[in-house]
């Protein structure tokens, strides 16, 4: 709290002020400024200052219908002004003679009697000097706060409800292939002559292979799940370090040949030797393109190819390339498929939750990366994204 006086006489009208401001390291030097363009008006006219932090009083933003900060408001005398943008000395310099005069007329209207705008007694302020009881601010922001968490709690109910819903479809798919796999491989070792099959060991492979990946594909599905459906609220826990994308790409990939074998697919990498490390969490990024490639493989057709990327795009950024030979993605959706739970109509009947791109932009902007699609309808997609380069 800021003043040009130590308290308030009864019936003085004073010309109180509030400032709103909030931690962006871009507004502090502008703050400042004003703060300190006020101060020297202390000594010529008499007024009252308080400074809000609109992350811990936001029930005063909303009472005051506040669109931008910082921003100035006159709430006394009447009526109230709001000065807000890049400029609010300029502002000042226009409207602080008009403000005095105001005050003045309010002042002398007081004295002579005339009925005015009524001053708060000294309970009616709060410790920072706001015209509000203590109570009905605490009460304000007490309100605030449940109604906060009640969208917060039905927004997750709402999200659970859709995951339930289609747990069910999405799941059967893969549960039934693995089934009819291992009762397969079953009947192959039946001691019941009449029910027994005569598989060859090559039959058998396959079998056991196509079992296997219907469960890692049920796994990946669980997981995703289970990491994504407590709501985008919850803080990714990283862990950056100096980081090898050769190695780890290398790595990934030797993890898809099943599948790429099974659709016939190609998987061309294009990753420079030379590339510089990156400083970013293994587990997480090792998450991303095991998503992007898991999806260019799931949407790419029989027979088609895939490709993994990476160039050093800048002094400061790596950039990663997932692309493929899929239908691509409609130009009025490609910035809603990074939004939770949003699907493609033509994807209803595939398995999935729509929740692994998401995650993908958390996890990447939570590195101060980029991550963006490029695409062609009924030629493909091309998922990029970005890392930093590791300054040792």
């Amino acid at each position: 709290m800021e003043a040009a006086s130590d308290s308030l006489q009864r019936g003085q009208v004073q010309l109180k002020l509030l400032l709103f401001i909030d931690k962006r390291p871009s507004l502090t030097q502008q703050v400042q400024y004003i703060r300190q363009y006020l101060k020297g008006f202390a000594s010529q006219s008499p007024f009252h200052l308080d400074v809000v932090d609109i992350g811990e009083q936001p029930y005063l933003a909303e009472h005051y219908k506040l669109v931008a900060s910082p921003a100035l408001i006159k709430i006394a005398p009447l009526p109230q002004q709001m000065l807000a943008g890049s400029d609010i000395v300029s502002q000042l310099e226009y409207w602080w003679p008009k403000w005095q005069q105001e005050t003045l007329d309010h002042a002398s209207g007081a004295d002579n009697g005339e009925a005015g705008e009524p001053v708060p007694s000294p309970s009616q302020f709060t410790q920072d000097g706001l015209i509000y009881p203590t109570e009905l601010i605490k009460l304000s922001d007490e309100i605030f706060r449940i109604n906060q968490a009640r969208e917060e709690l039905e927004a997750q109910l709402r999200f659970k409800d859709r995951i339930i819903a289609m747990m069910a479809h999405d799941l059967r798919n893969p549960l039934t292939a693995a089934s009819i796999a291992i009762e397969t491989l079953e009947l192959g070792y039946a001691p019941d002559q009449s029910r027994h099959l005569n598989l060859s060991p090559e039959l058998t492979g396959q079998l056991l292979k196509h079992a296997k990946t219907q469960i890692q594909t049920i796994n990946r599905m669980i997981t995703d799940i289970l990491k994504t459906a407590r709501g985008a609220s919850v803080e990714l826990q990283l862990h950056p370090q100096e980081l090898d994308l050769v190695t780890l790409c290398g790595d990934i990939v030797g993890g898809f040949q099943d599948r790429l074998q099974a659709k016939q697919q190609r998987l061309t990498q294009e990753i420079p030797t030379d590339l510089p490390t990156v400083y970013a969490d293994g587990n997480q990024v090792k998450r991303v393109i095991i998503n992007l490639l898991d999806n260019a493989i799931k949407y790419t057709p029989q027979g088609g190819q895939v490709s993994l990327t990476a160039l050093h795009r800048t002094t400061q950024k790596v950039q990663v390339g997932v692309i493929d030979t899929g239908p691509g993605i409609p130009p009025e959706n490609r910035d809603r498929v990074f939004e939770e739970s949003f699907r493609l109509q033509r994807d209803s009947s595939k398995e999935g939750y729509g929740l692994g791109l998401a995650l993908c932009q958390r996890i990447i902007r939570a590195h101060y990366g980029q991550i963006w699609v490029d695409s062609v309808p009924e030629e493909g997609s091309a998922f990029y994204f970005t890392l930093p380069v590791y300054r040792g």
